[in-house]
């Protein structure tokens, strides 16, 4: 299995964990993640891309939501929900992994793991998180056209 391939899983995992039992086992999930971890690479990218979840999950959250505003995040099984989770941090916090690795990951997780319908809820959800991602993006670097004529007419 490739290093990254396990990290991701790795990584899910200790999310799921973290997930079902709350804060209280984050002092595990380092050794959880050494334990299952036998390269340097996949250790370390594990512990960040599952700490960088926890970080953002607010933020990962909000959007996985909007994907399929017919879910509330807690109504998403555990195991889809946490995939989901770790794949729209990447597509966030990540730019080194091209977003269709991810979103190929997270359905090949969703099939390893979940159940008979895992694959093709991933697959729609993440789509669409993908798709709300770039508007966000876009939209943040396009200027409000309000404030550039307010701005404008300062000047002026």
């Amino acid at each position: 299995m490739d290093k990254r391939t396990k990290a991701r899983e790795i990584a899910m995992q200790a999310l799921f964990q973290l997930d079902v039992q709350g804060d209280r086992v984050l002092d595990c999930i380092d050794g959880f993640i050494k334990e299952n971890c036998q390269e340097e690479l996949s250790e370390q990218l594990a512990r960040e891309w599952c700490m960088g979840t926890r970080q953002h999950i607010a933020e990962c959250d909000r959007i996985i939501e909007k994907a399929a505003p017919r879910w509330r995040i807690q109504r998403i099984e555990l195991l889809e929900r946490n995939i989901l989770r770790l794949s729209c941090y990447q597509l966030l916090k990540c730019s080194e992994i091209p977003s269709k690795v991810v979103i190929n990951e997270a359905i090949e997780m969703a099939k390893r793991y979940g159940s008979a319908r895992s694959p093709a809820f991933v697959n729609g959800v993440m789509d669409a998180v993908h798709r709300i991602i770039n508007e966000e993006k876009r939209d943040a670097k396009t200027p409000d056209i309000q404030s550039v004529s307010a701005g404008a007419e300062i000047a002026q």
